[in-house]
Parts: structure tokens; C-alpha cells; sequence
């Protein structure tokens, strides 16, 4: 579903950000990608979405270039960065509706799936007021539901924890996995690692711009932890 291959982000300066980054994210996968604060994780989620170009290398969305058909790739994946900028002067409803009218979902099937999705994330009554009124968590959770939506291929997502509460956190991993087992796949980076470790079945950790070890989960982490293998990478650095 995404194939990251060779891929090489330069920055003005000479500085690279990320290097012959190679990955690969299979129909059903809960990818974890893991990295200190600068490490790149950000600079490639922006890349796989088509918001960064990059310098060498392909990114492929269910075989198709995000460089050579970025409207088609967008159309079956959705991105939520790690600080969602929403049309504040909408009110809930009117993002959610805009969203839907830009994938094309039909009236009786975005009215179904925004009361499953509002409701599971218990913003119902919210929908009528204005985005500027939300609060961080709020604005995360409306960012949330339109991603899911139209039910993406493919969902990326940047730190999605961050300003969810406990409740709404579990919300959003089960329908992590609800997503996964109906066909998509979910790539996203965390700094909460026993979350990724317990959630994930996949994981790739990446510092200064390269990939350190990468696969499936219980293979890498084996009798140890995802935490401890974690900062085993980083004491080699």
C-alpha cells in the first residue's frame, strides 16, 4: 500500500534530512515510525502526503508516484499532521460536509458516517459551534473524522495522540483497527513507545535521517522492549 524506496529529502544548506530511506507498508499493517525529535519522521510523513518534494527515490501509494499522480494518490489516503489547522471560521458540520463534498461521499453516506464517528468521539453536540470555540482535543477529534470519512487506502498519520484524552485515544486505536482489518493500512510516528509497541504490528526507527532497524514487531522487539531496543539505537549514535 506505500513503498518508500530510496527516498532522499535535501535541505537548502547541503543538510539531509532524510537519507535512501527504504519502507514498506502492506494492506493490514499498523506501522510505527519512531525517531528523536528531529530525527526525520515529520519531513517524511510530509513527503508520503505530497506536501514535501523530495530529492531522489519514489514514494508509491497503492503503486501509484505521489509525484506523478498526487491527486489520485490523495484521493484514497488521508493525513492528520501533529497540530491539525482547521478553517476555524466553519462550524464543525461545515468542515466535516466540506470534506465529504471533496471525496465526493454522498448525502446519506457522510450523514451516517459523521453521527458513528462524532458519536464515538462524543462531539455530537459540538458539530453546530463554531471550530474556534474547540479546543486542542476537540480540533484533533474533528480533524480525526474527516480523515476517516471516506474511508482511506491509507491513513498517515503525525503523532495522533497528542491532545487526545484517555477515552478518545482508545476510540481512535480501535478504529485503527477496524480501518486495518476492512483492507487499509496506517503508517503513523509516535514518541509514545509502549502504545506503538502494544498497537503496531510493524515499526521502523529512524535517526538523522536514516533507518535504523525496521520489520515486524515481536521479531524486533523479541524478549526485550520496544523502549530498550529503542535506546539501545540511540546509545550507538
Amino acid at each position: 500500500m506505500l513503498e518508500i524506496r530510496n527516498m532522499t529529502k535535501i535541505y537548502k544548506g547541503g543538510k539531509k534530512a532524510v537519507s535512501n530511506l527504504n519502507i514498506s507498508v502492506e494492506t493490514g499493517d499498523i506501522y510505527g515510525f519512531i525517531g528523536h525529535n528531529g530525527a526525520g519522521k515529520t519531513t517524511t510523513i510530509k513527503s508520503i502526503v505530497g506536501i514535501h518534494d523530495f530529492d531522489e527515490g519514489e514514494i508509491l501509494i497503492d503503486g501509484m508516484s505521489i509525484k506523478k499522480e498526487p491527486l489520485k494518490c490523495k484521493s484514497i489516503m488521508a493525513y492528520i499532521p501533529d497540530n491539525p489547522d482547521l478553517y476555524e471560521y466553519l462550524t464543525g458540520i461545515q468542515y466535516l460536509n466540506f470534506i465529504a463534498d471533496i471525496y465526493d461521499i454522498s448525502v446519506s453516506d457522510r450523514e451516517q458516517r459523521i453521527r458513528e464517528e462524532a458519536d464515538s468521539f462524543e462531539i455530537t453536540g459540538a458539530l453546530g459551534d463554531l471550530i474556534s470555540s474547540y479546543s486542542h482535543g476537540m480540533k484533533q477529534k474533528l480533524a480525526i473524522i474527516g480523515a476517516l470519512i471516506h474511508k482511506p487506502k491509507l491513513l498517515v498519520l503525525d503523532e495522533p495522540f497528542v491532545g487526545l484524552d484517555p477515552k478518545a485515544a482508545l476510540v481512535l486505536k480501535n478504529k485503527m483497527h477496524e480501518l486495518c482489518n476492512e483492507g487499509s493500512a496506517i503508517f503513523f510516528s509516535t514518541h509514545v513507545l509502549d502504545v506503538a509497541e502494544k498497537l503496531c504490528n510493524k515499526v521502523a526507527i529512524i535517526r538523522d535521517g536514516q533507518l535504523m532497524a525496521s520489520g515486524d514487531m515481536q521479531e524486533l522487539v523479541k524478549d526485550s522492549t520496544l523502549e530498550s531496543v529503542f535506546m539501545e539505537v540511540i546509545k550507538n549514535d
